[in-house]
């Protein structure tokens, strides 16, 4: 038996790039995950260290990409690890890993909406009455 899942939890380095690929919508996203740094007890400082990941996206969940996440956006995400290879213009043999995303949660706040909602007036008391019978 075998098992090639993946779970990540991070934000976004930049903007989806999306296009159609066979009349199928794909998005493409690189991800950061940082592991925190610490100190060693002999004061030796480990500094964070933040990882890239390529995720890809199909269909349906590319058009959600799409219309919601913006670079900086945090996602938790699982899929599966995939490595292609291809050649370069020089000919050398190069390799891509890559993680299929198949689930997606969006987390944080929502972003700003693009039209401008009327804001409710903020509540003010009103002020003290100098007539009352006390």
């Amino acid at each position: 038996m075998s098992v090639n899942k993946v779970i990540l939890l991070g934000h976004t380095g930049k903007d989806p790039e999306v296009k159609e690929v066979a009349g199928t919508k794909v998005a493409n996203i690189s991800l950061a995950t940082t592991e925190k740094g610490y100190t060693l007890q002999n004061g030796t400082q480990v500094p964070d260290r933040t990882e890239w990941h390529s995720l890809v996206f199909w269909k349906g969940l590319a058009e959600v990409v799409e219309k919601f996440v913006k670079k900086g956006s945090q996602i938790y995400i699982e899929g599966k690890i995939k490595t292609r290879q291809y050649e370069d213009k020089t000919g050398s043999k190069r390799y891509v890993t890559e993680i299929f995303v198949d689930k997606l949660e969006l987390l944080g706040s929502r972003p700003a909406q693009q039209e401008a909602s009327p804001q409710p007036e903020p509540y003010q008391p009103e002020p003290p009455k100098d007539d009352l019978p006390f």
